[in-house]
């Protein structure tokens, strides 16, 4: 790539220049903050400089062309090296309709106001927040995880759009990590599963500078990084000084002509100038240089010392002519491509704009099934099957699978042609995640970055296995769907290792999460309508083991009824109810057998079915008054699961029937004895409402 006409400057030093441009942007930043991480963003400047000015294909006019390499910044507490980065780049900014917007997605303002309020740099990068970030990291380990389902992403999606003379994808996904995100659980079973599935389009690379908050590495770590990823079945290689750009482009070759594996490069680098120096603890620390020291730090860049948030005549025209000139033609020959390939193949052409837009194709549920009346029922898990591969035959970029479990939790796609997704052969659609629940939950969020619808399935209880990733989908607001089978004690003599006590309270007050529970497998269906057509809320089933009876909606209410998160099931035959039922999931056909105990005896009962608190918070207020009249104020809630948050909806005195303490290991019916899940338990807890209100009256 030729130099921009600003000579006598030779390229070598132009490149140094911008390499010292990052440093110096990221160090004012982060002393201005008095808050940050400035080690990093200071000896990683020529791994992440010689990536994107020579390797990464990236426009920045356009930061969401769908077939960019991705660049993830793991390791997110340096994440000043990407704010300069995307500056100096003159990267775009894109609002949530997909208009590439005029101005920069970071200005030389929100560098110098990094870390505060309104700023587009906040202390880790966020996704959707600043364009060009492309997931949000800070938790360690979860970009690299998370990367994986991004490569993921680009094998299925070439199996399923590319044709001969068409390759529409074929991007490559890197990585920067540290030890923090190496020593994390989560990038073991992320590096594990990558290998097996050989993602030869994915580049993690180490910075290995042997140091960490508390001190050398050594102080808690002996690994043998190479060792491990090779066993892991990566190809593994090595760049002994951060700061050698030749060495550098060779192992990003390396990795380019690697075509049967994914690659790790080991970057040997010193925290802090990029050299040795007394400054590494501090910047190691995550603690801003201080004044004295950066005037230091720039005397040894031959930086002007008094000069702040400097950025040097010809650094932005020499990323232009580098990842700007390439990145832009790159883009424009894929979209001229993309044009003819519309005059080709129109239906995939058609699928590729919908995904893209994460819009759903005609008549996506024209054939979902409806479930006759039965007393005796089907568990929520096995419905979910029936419409989960229904819906499945008719989006065909729905794909997934499940932490080793998918017999349990009902979640292979069993179609003609669904197919599994292993190395070599990437046009499956069941992914195997192996007992990898926190990795799965990452890579599911990697998958929904780059459009591909994803599901991700396991047992309720071993969400605490996946709790970081999972925050992270709602965080960022992308459309991952989780499938939570074993809902409650009523999965019996598995007993309280296995049954979920606290997890529906604490999603619940996930902000951003939707939960829903079904009650019978027509509330099922009803829940799958509801989560598809989501664009920027993640949402979780949470489904039974055990047959619950499917309703008669005859005589109940239609269980369309979901969609508003709750409803009235049954009411008195005339006038108005004397005590509210309020049940989700397997409760609620307890509720309302009592119902019809309370409906004999003479007391007017109301059954409200509650699958999802989210969905009805977002009614409004006449509505909720409707299903929950105010005056009422006789109420028991039914759930097997933690009470917390239940009073919200039963006010002061009501009643909820619900776990205080763990469950048991025994039969159903006995479990539900021991702990009060019976209707004729219900029975008696309202009537003592009813008869605490009329006490008053």
């Amino acid at each position: 790539m030729a130099a921009p006409t600003r000579a006598p400057m030779m390229e070598a030093a132009l490149d140094q220049l911008c390499i010292n441009t990052i440093r110096t942007l990221s160090m004012d930043a982060i002393q201005r903050a008095d808050s940050g991480h400035p080690g990093t963003p200071m000896a990683l400047a020529p791994v992440a400089y010689t990536l994107w000015q020579r390797v990464l294909r990236f426009d920045p006019d356009d930061p969401i062309w769908p077939n960019r390499d991705r660049f993830v910044l793991s390791n997110g507490h340096a994440s000043m090296l990407l704010y300069s980065l995307l500056h100096l780049a003159s990267v775009r900014a894109v609002n949530p309709k997909y208009e590439t917007l005029g101005r920069l997605a970071v200005t030389l303002n929100d560098i110098e106001t990094f870390r505060e309020l309104g700023s587009k740099c906040p202390g880790h990068p966020e996704y959707r927040w600043t364009s060009g970030v492309e997931t949000t990291t800070g938790p360690l380990g979860q970009g690299v995880a998370t990367s994986v389902g991004m490569a993921i992403a680009r094998q299925w999606m070439a199996h399923y759009f590319n044709r001969p003379g068409y390759p529409l994808f074929d991007y490559d996904v890197y990585a920067l990590c540290g030890d923090g995100c190496l020593m994390e659980g989560i990038s073991h079973e992320a590096a594990s599963l990558a290998g097996h599935l050989k993602l030869s389009n994915l580049c993690w690379i180490y910075d290995n500078n042997h140091i960490t908050i508390e001190g050398p590495t050594a102080l808690a770590s002996s690994d043998d990084v190479a060792t491990r990823f090779i066993s892991y079945g990566w190809n593994v290689t090595r760049v002994g000084d951060a700061n050698d750009l030749e060495l550098l482009s060779r192992a990003f070759e390396v990795f380019q002509n690697t075509g049967d594996r994914p690659t790790l490069i080991i970057v040997d680098s010193h925290i802090g100038y990029g050299a040795p120096h007394k400054q590494d603890t501090a910047a190691a620390h995550g603690e801003p240089l201080g004044e004295e020291e950066v005037r230091a730090v720039k005397r040894f860049y031959g930086w002007p010392e008094d000069a702040h948030f400097l950025v040097p005549d010809g650094v932005r025209e020499w990323f232009a002519a580098g990842i700007g000139a390439r990145g832009k033609a790159l883009r424009n020959a894929w979209f001229a491509l993309v044009e003819r390939y519309r005059a080709d193949y129109p239906d995939l052409a058609d699928h590729l704009t919908r995904m893209q837009h994460r819009e759903l194709p005609e008549g996506w549920d024209h054939d979902l099934p409806t479930f006759p009346a039965d007393p005796t029922g089907i568990a929520s898990r096995d419905a979910s099957a029936e419409v989960l591969n229904t819906i499945a035959k008719n989006v065909p970029w729905l794909i997934g699978g499940a932490a080793d479990l998918a017999p349990s939790t009902k979640t292979r796609l069993t179609f003609a042609g669904a197919g599994d997704f292993e190395a070599g052969s990437y046009a499956g659609r069941n992914v195997h995640f192996g007992i990898r629940e926190h990795a799965m939950a990452a890579i599911l969020n990697g998958l929904a970055l780059c459009k591909v619808r994803p599901y991700g399935a396991g047992f309720l209880i071993f969400t605490d296995y996946a709790r970081g990733a999972i925050r992270l989908s709602a965080l960022m607001e992308i459309p991952v769907i989780f499938i939570w089978t074993h809902d409650s004690i009523s999965l019996g003599q598995d007993g309280p290792t296995h049954q979920p006590i606290e997890q529906l309270a604490s999603f619940r007050a996930m902000p951003g999460m939707l939960v829903i529970r079904p009650c019978d497998a027509n509330e099922v269906v009803e829940a799958w309508r509801t989560i598809m057509p989501l664009k920027r809320q993640p949402a979780m089933l949470v489904l039974s083991r055990q047959a619950l009876p499917t309703l008669d909606r005859a005589t109940y209410a239609p269980a369309a009824g979901l969609a508003k998160g709750a409803y009235v099931l049954a009411d008195p035959p005339s006038g108005d109810p004397d005590v509210i039922l309020i049940g989700s999931g397997s409760e609620v056909a307890l509720c309302v057998a009592a119902y019809e105990q309370l409906i004999a005896e003479g007391i007017a009962a109301r059954v409200v079915s509650m699958p999802s608190w989210e969905l009805f918070e977002a009614q409004d207020r006449t509505y909720r008054d409707a299903v929950l009249p105010p005056a009422i104020t006789a109420r028991v809630a039914v759930e097997e699961a933690s009470t917390f948050g239940w009073a919200h909806y039963v006010g002061a005195e009501g009643t909820i029937l619900g776990m205080t303490t763990f469950g048991s290991s025994a039969p159903l019916a006995a479990l539900q004895q021991k702990f009060g899940f019976t209707a004729d338990h219900i029975v008696a807890a309202a009537k003592a409402q009813v008869m605490r209100v009329r006490g008053k009256a």
